[in-house]
């Protein structure tokens, strides 16, 4: 790992790349969110001049502190809600953000949808699927998420464009990324968001479409 960021994303960058030609059936693209939370702006420059263009937060409020002045410099930077989204900053998240990967509640849906009616701009929407069912952590239980899905497309009106989850620190990853491409197969879903620092390679075999990578770029926060 290095201390330069731009090292840090042409590195992680050839270990996609490694891990794609590795897999039997990778995404047809795996894009790299480079997870810029509690990072300023001089950590997060190089690696803009470096040309990565999609980055991911996982607060509203920190996000706006220093990505209202990127995004104004570089119009075509793609960022990322990948926390979680109380429906009191979704009128704010949806002026920042162009991707939000933490649906997973009715009342969330709801206001995404009457939000993004009023603001005439819908970002890209990833349902948040708790793999891993456990009581501390945001997402809709794998039981529950065919039936959420339902109700975000048909009484909301809501584009959903794929999935996401975070597994257990303490459990192997891949069956819970293999659940998460099961999902997405059976609700019609093309993209995967799944896999960070330590297990972005696994994630890839299983299809992820997105990869959400902030240590192995910017060093330990």
């Amino acid at each position: 790992m290095s201390s330069d960021p731009a090292t840090g994303l042409h590195d992680v960058l050839a270990r996609i790349e490694a891990a794609r030609k590795a897999a039997i059936a990778p995404a047809p693209k795996t894009t790299l969110i480079a997870v810029t939370k509690t990072h300023g702006a001089e950590r997060i420059a190089p690696v803009i001049a470096a040309g990565h263009r999609d980055f991911g937060e996982n607060r509203v409020q920190e996000a706006q502190g220093k990505w209202l002045a990127l995004k104004a410099q570089h119009s075509d930077i793609v960022l990322h809600l990948i926390g979680p989204l109380q429906t009191n900053k979704v009128r704010e998240a949806l002026e920042l953000f162009d991707a939000i990967h933490s649906l997973d509640r009715p009342k969330l849906a709801e206001t995404l949808a009457r939000e993004a009616e009023r603001a005439g701009r819908m970002p890209m929407l990833f349902v948040q699927v708790n793999t891993g069912e456990e009581p501390q952590k945001a997402g809709v239980i794998p039981r529950d998420a065919e039936a959420f899905i339902d109700f975000c497309r048909e009484q909301q009106k809501l584009p959903i464009a794929g999935l996401m989850c975070v597994p257990p620190l303490n459990e192997p990853p891949a069956p819970h990324f293999a659940l998460l491409q099961k999902l997405a197969r059976d609700t019609g879903l093309s993209l995967l968001s799944m896999g960070m620092s330590g297990d972005f390679e696994t994630a890839i075999k299983f299809g992820a479409t997105h990869v959400r990578v902030g240590t192995a770029i910017f060093g330990e926060r």
